[in-house]
């Protein structure tokens, strides 16, 4: 679970994360995580996540919202019979917690400052 999220920080499970990082299905933390296009979200940065397979996959994309998914992310995840919701961080973050509560199959990808 993550129990708390501001501008630049993340508490994983009483972690302290100070970079962007996915969270998969399993529990496993990729940390830092990087994009090899800044503000852009692509297949190639979310490799991980297509292995694990989940049903859901929460985009947090930034206290603004500025990293955006590439065009044909969310039906190229589809195709691999992964639902994605993006939405700005703070919002993610609830979202991921109460998709976890519900017993789903979820990950999630969090952009941590802008």
């Amino acid at each position: 679970m993550i129990e708390s999220y501001q501008f630049g920080s993340m508490t994983i499970n009483g972690r302290h994360y100070g970079q962007d990082v996915i969270i998969l299905p399993d529990g496993a933390i990729i940390h830092p995580w990087w994009r090899k296009s800044g503000h852009r979200l692509a297949m190639a940065d979310i490799q991980a996540v297509g292995e694990a397979a989940p049903d859901l996959l929460i985009v947090g994309t930034g206290d603004a919202g500025l990293m955006k998914p590439d065009d044909g992310l969310h039906e190229a995840l589809r195709g691999l019979g992964i639902e994605m919701k993006a939405t700005p961080t703070a919002l993610a973050v609830e979202a991921f917690n109460q998709a976890r509560k519900r017993g789903r199959r979820v990950a999630g990808c969090f952009h941590l400052t802008c």
